[in-house]
């Protein structure tokens, strides 16, 4: 991932200093994914289903998998190491996602 692109994220990500929008639309896209995960990650830890965080296999991508039990439903982000790191960044994730096992 490019430096700048993953900078204009974590800024994105961050609550404080929200970055309005621009030309840089892949990086809005990378940021809004990642917000929405951290939202579903949230929403599965308070109903006392935590996500599985695994190696994905796939160019070392990371596999996060969310079980929804009131929508009898489940969702599978691949995130590479970088998108994982910015993932932790996010208030809250690095309590409610576990270490890949």
């Amino acid at each position: 991932m490019d430096s700048f692109v993953r900078r204009l994220v974590e800024r994105l990500l961050e609550p404080s200093r929200p970055l309005s929008r621009n030309r840089h639309f892949h990086t809005l896209t990378l940021a809004r994914r990642l917000r929405g995960l951290a939202r579903d990650v949230r929403r599965c830890s308070e109903r006392g289903l935590p996500p599985e965080v695994r190696e994905g296999g796939i160019n070392g991508s990371l596999r996060v998998e969310l079980v929804f039990d009131d929508l009898a439903g489940r969702r599978t982000a691949f995130l590479t190491g970088e998108e994982y790191a910015l993932l932790l960044r996010v208030p809250g994730m690095t309590d409610a996602l576990r270490k890949p096992s």
